[in-house]
């Protein structure tokens, strides 16, 4: 087959599926194996390169059969997991690690779940997980945003309590829009020490 129709066809399936799906080197061998699918040499060898290039409609099911399976929950899940533990950075994450993953972080999972659980297919898809949590001893640790209407959904804080007598907690809570981000829906505590914990993000 000709470079250039490879080319095209290329260009063409990376357009038709935003760049999630692009042709393997299986594919040029099936054209490559399929005499029909071969540029014969006369008149008619731009006909049969049209042909050859025109998808037909099971390649289109299979490309719609890989959107519908796209688990947007996971990835919002994913995405907030990693984000929380940027924010921990390397001094604070290994020491409330197994707290967080076993405690909090089911929790925040329930609490995303929550939330998202009455929206379609498209809304779910326009969600993403902000980037930046905050350093020093700022609170917030990412917030979900909707990217059509680019509000937040829902706030994720964690807060550095000093208790007397007891030493310094990691309150971890969040915010809804439900209530325009009034109340504080507690998640749960994790203990640091008496000491006073570094900053965030070090």
């Amino acid at each position: 087959m000709k470079t250039w129709v490879k080319k095209s066809i290329v260009i063409m399936v990376a357009f038709l599926t935003f760049g999630l799906i692009t042709p393997t080197h299986e594919i040029w061998e099936a054209f490559d194996q399929n005499p029909s699918n071969r540029a014969s040499i006369g008149p008619a060898s731009a006909t049969n390169t049209a042909l050859a290039a025109e998808p037909d409609s099971s390649s289109d099911e299979q490309i719609h059969i890989q959107e519908e399976e796209i688990d947007y929950n996971a990835l919002l899940m994913d995405a907030a997991r990693e984000q929380s533990y940027i924010k921990f950075g390397t001094k604070i994450g290994p020491k409330i690690s197994h707290e967080f993953d076993n405690i909090i972080f089911p929790k925040m999972e329930e609490a995303i779940a929550m939330t998202v659980a009455s929206l379609d297919e498209h809304s779910l898809a326009s969600l993403t997980i902000s980037e930046k949590p905050s350093g020093n001893y700022g609170e917030k640790i990412f917030n979900v945003i909707n990217n059509d209407t680019g509000s937040d959904v829902i706030r994720f804080h964690v807060r550095t309590e000093k208790r007397p007598q007891e030493g310094y907690y990691y309150n971890f809570h969040y915010h809804s829009v439900e209530d325009d981000f009034m109340a504080h829906y507690n998640l749960g505590d994790i203990y640091w020490e008496k000491n006073t914990p570094p900053k965030w993000l070090s």
